[in-house]
């Protein structure tokens, strides 16, 4: 098993995903928001690429999700904060969610025989997953609009860090994100809280959420692509 990091979207191109799991890395906030969600007993998760196509679902009854620039889209039901998804509402839910980034990343992966979502708030449960595959791996990073970013680098470094045993780092950029995490694993919410992302989001008054997504395995869970939606 050999194991990969692509730090921005903007880098996929470089890589062959034809017959890799691919893990999507959104730390803040939408692959946090995903696992939340689904953990909490949201029915499927449909990411589209455009606020029209989230419109389009909306439509058709799904509950519309979705952020632009950090800020909640004034027609949707809710935005991108994992506490919204984990309303008790939303159970059995079907969601269409769009973002800046995460959802482009998603995207740009449907040639992937395995597609997953990735959080601090499943990490336990992703590297369990990523140790019984028989596939190499890719952790796609979304970053922000194209660039690399702290936290999502973060957890393909924990990510990382928890399958190094079995798998053999392909590239200077997976041993990049393992030091990362090595230097900074013992205050997470320390040093993510400090991004710049964190610094954007911390402009509309979210704390809260940069807070609950720098937390460790609060959910069993692995979220999946099947046929266009994630589910669990």
């Amino acid at each position: 098993m050999k194991i990969d990091v692509c730090y921005t979207p903007e880098l996929i191109h470089q890589f062959d995903v034809s017959d890799k799991c691919v893990v999507i890395i959104d730390v803040l906030r939408a692959t946090s928001c995903m696992v939340a969600g689904l953990g909490s007993g949201v029915q499927s998760i449909t990411p589209v690429a455009t606020v029209e196509a989230c419109e389009a679902l909306g439509k058709e009854g799904y509950v519309m999700a979705g952020e632009r620039n950090g800020e909640k889209l004034p027609q949707f039901q809710i935005g991108n904060s994992p506490f919204d998804y984990m309303l008790p509402e939303l159970k059995d839910k079907a969601i269409a969610a769009t973002t800046t980034n995460g959802t482009r990343a998603i995207d740009l992966s449907k040639d992937a025989p395995d597609v997953i979502i990735g959080a601090f708030l499943n990490l336990s449960a992703t590297t369990k997953y990523l140790l019984a595959q028989n596939r190499d791996i890719l952790l796609f990073c979304a970053g922000w609009k194209g660039k690399y970013n702290l936290e999502d680098s973060l957890f393909a470094g924990a990510l990382c860090d928890g399958v190094k045993k079995q798998a053999e780092f392909e590239s200077d950029a997976v041993t990049s994100a393992f030091y990362l995490y090595e230097a900074m694993q013992s205050d997470l919410h320390y040093y993510i809280s400090r991004s710049n992302h964190a610094k954007r989001l911390s402009n509309f008054g979210i704390m809260k959420d940069i807070d609950y997504c720098s937390r460790t395995d609060e959910f069993d869970v692995v979220p999946r692509l099947v046929e266009g939606k994630l589910v669990v």
